[in-house]
């Protein structure tokens, strides 16, 4: 049997229990509060620009397709490094052998001959980065000319953009407090204190990439090209508390 002290002090400890749990659920209430996405952007003129070229032969044998495709190479590679090209910023990209095909017309019973090879291809790229613009025109015209005959793709970025991403983050903090604080006015509230910030993505936005078609060529000029300027881009999602 309970006594009645037992009994008082159920009831107060249910009583505890109860404001406890009442507590907790007061906490998990929405907080009243105003969201927001904020847009940042910064130009910044680029000082580095990465240059794919492809050198491709064809050939009888992939030993002869191979052996032209090295000797040409092997002028280009010279040439970037006697234009100051490091040996860091020069990678081989993309090498393959691929053998070539003819495909015989089917006879006049529908029998159909095998395909045959005929030749081989080899194709071996470089991507390069070259750091001083001012010799990209040359560098280009004079691969050209040494045996480079595919590629040409081009884009313009910066060896160090920190400094333009930190004030596109800036720009976008600014922009969505700017939101918010409209938002707020509109609704007749009052902004509170900062509940949360996060960065959602950041991104370039390059300087068109430039496509040459890698033709011999007798010009005397440098091949001319245009660096632009490369536009950082950030975005923020912001959320304000509503003053109470």
């Amino acid at each position: 049997m309970m006594t009645v002290s037992g009994s008082l002090r159920a009831t107060v400890l249910a009583a505890m229990v109860f404001v406890s749990v009442a507590a907790q659920a007061g906490d998990n209430e929405p907080y009243p509060r105003i969201m927001v996405n904020g847009e940042g952007r910064a130009e910044l003129v680029p000082d580095m620009a990465l240059l794919q070229l492809s050198v491709t032969r064809d050939a009888d044998t992939a030993r002869q397709a191979l052996d032209a495709n090295s000797a040409a190479m092997a002028q280009v590679i010279k040439a970037l490094r006697d234009q100051g090209i490091a040996e860091r910023d020069i990678q081989t990209s993309n090498f393959g052998i691929q053998p070539r095909y003819v495909y015989p017309q089917p006879k006049a019973q529908g029998e159909r001959e095998p395909p045959r090879i005929v030749g081989y291809t080899v194709r071996n790229g470089l991507n390069v980065r070259v750091r001083d613009l001012a010799k990209l025109g040359a560098i280009i015209d004079q691969s050209v000319t040494l045996g480079v005959n595919e590629g040409g793709n081009i884009m313009f970025t910066n060896d160090d953009p920190s400094a333009a991403i930190d004030k596109a983050r800036a720009g976008a903090v600014q922009d969505a407090t700017a939101r918010a604080k409209t938002l707020a006015s509109a609704a007749g509230v009052k902004l509170g204190r900062l509940l949360e910030i996060s960065e959602n993505t950041y991104d370039l936005a390059p300087a068109p990439m430039m496509r040459a078609e890698m033709m011999a060529s007798d010009a005397a000029a440098a091949a001319p090209v245009a660096a632009g300027e490369n536009s950082y881009r950030v975005t923020v999602s912001v959320s304000y508390a509503i003053a109470q």
